[in-house]
């Protein structure tokens, strides 16, 4: 492996920043379409806009495992991207000029296949490049590019929206292309060794998901269970957030989207800070502080009155939210909450991935790469589904997944207070 470079992280962190843009893009403008211009039913299209994680359930954890076991003159990894990428910014690109319905379905389809195809492989060159003391701080610069791309997508891909419908997605598919070929270009994976693993058959996923929760020493299956329920808590909050705005706090669903915001900004400002903070204090430690502060903030968000959640703190340009008609946008305490779990939510979510390549050798890192999202995903499928469960059976009480997402947060905390190995290893 060549010494560790920020500069060559930070330019495999377009990769991410390439695939963030194009679902930026495409969660935002894609469910406009449906509506507008097919006149989907809103149950049909909750069930379009979760296709893509159905897809990548069945798709990204094989594929990486797949991306394990070839060898090619250009690396384990690059050939997915040198396929995967063109290909879905060919179809991204062709979707808004659809104008029926099974010709949108099928530029929408392919475009979610073939991002599936090479997600995966782009995501686990990370652990590929970096040794196993320096991957928390390289996956926060790779989520913190991820996060670059999505302003983009939704702040220019706003901008370009009302100019016409098509420039998000073509911007969308031109900026894949080129993050794609800096990746293709500057990166060189390393080459194996014996010491690698590379002399060992690399398991297929199922095996190796087998193998995970046979095993003896049981900190992968906690790892594994602590991402499920604690994504299944993230999906409540993200999901329904806008929806407890409307009904909790009496705010329009604009402004409890303005609100939501914040987090997501607060985590791209702390992910590179929060893999520093790992490196320094610990995975383990790093992640449950994280979930006891997203556990805790969000309990105080349930038990506090809207009177204090709305209260004013100073005035906060872009994520702020108007408390009167045509008044300055301000930062309340509900703001300023979410701002601390945003802070949580990085020390959780830039750790775990760097955790799970550290249970195995560099040769099977695709593979624990797709079972990171195995986990992850399911959690994305059943957490919005469950959540909404849930709420329907309290009739109708959304300032329940207050309650929800924190007690998910302190089942993955249980399940991370086992875990025994995960940690980085010291540079040899």
């Amino acid at each position: 492996m060549k010494a560790f470079s920020y500069g060559r992280i930070f330019l495999l962190g377009f990769g991410f920043f390439g695939v963030s843009v194009l679902w930026g893009v495409y969660n935002a403008f894609v469910p406009i379409f449906l509506a507008d211009r097919f006149n989907l039913s809103p149950a049909l299209i909750g069930f379009f806009m979760t296709l893509d994680n159905i897809a990548a359930l069945f798709i990204q954890p094989p594929v990486g495992a797949w991306s394990d076991r070839i060898r090619t003159r250009i690396g384990r990894r690059m050939p997915f991207i040198l396929v995967g990428a063109p290909l879905s910014a060919l179809a991204f690109g062709l979707i808004p000029m659809q104008a029926l319905l099974p010709l949108f379905v099928a530029c929408t389809s392919s475009m979610i296949l073939t991002m599936a195809l090479w997600r995966t492989p782009v995501v686990a060159l990370m652990p590929d490049l970096t040794p196993s003391d320096k991957r928390s701080q390289a996956n926060g610069i790779v989520n913190f590019m991820g996060g670059v791309g999505m302003i983009v997508a939704l702040q220019t891909g706003g901008l370009l929206y009302k100019l016409n419908p098509n420039f998000p997605f073509w911007l969308g598919s031109a900026l894949v292309v080129i993050s794609a070929g800096l990746v293709l270009l500057f990166i060189r994976e390393p080459k194996l060794g014996a010491a690698d693993g590379a002399s060992e058959p690399a398991p297929k996923m199922l095996a190796s998901l087998r193998e995970v929760f046979a095993s003896k020493e049981k900190s992968g299956p906690r790892i594994f269970m602590a991402i499920f329920f604690w994504f299944i808590g993230y999906a409540a909050v993200d999901a329904f957030f806008t929806l407890w705005a409307v009904k909790r706090l009496g705010i329009p669903a604009g402004d409890g989207a303005t609100l939501l915001s914040s987090m997501p900004l607060v985590f791209i400002l702390f992910a590179i800070p929060s893999g520093i903070i790992a490196s320094r204090i610990g995975r383990k430690t790093t992640i449950s502080i994280g979930l006891i502060t997203m556990a805790a903030v969000l309990f105080v968000m349930y038990f506090l009155p809207v009177a204090s959640l709305l209260s004013p703190l100073s005035k906060l340009p872009l994520i702020g939210i108007p408390l009167e008609a045509g008044g300055p946008r301000m930062l309340t305490i509900a703001g300023a909450l979410l701002m601390i779990a945003g802070f949580g939510w990085s020390c959780i979510n830039i750790n775990s991935l760097p955790m799970i390549v550290d249970l195995t050798v560099p040769a099977k890192i695709g593979t624990f790469t797709g079972l990171y999202y195995l986990f992850s995903t399911l959690s994305n499928i059943v957490g919005p589904n469950l959540n909404g469960l849930i709420i329907q059976l309290t009739n109708g009480n959304y300032n329940n997944i207050m309650l929800i997402a924190p007690f998910c947060m302190l089942v993955a905390l249980g399940f991370m207070l086992g875990v025994k190995k995960g940690e980085a290893k010291k540079a040899s």
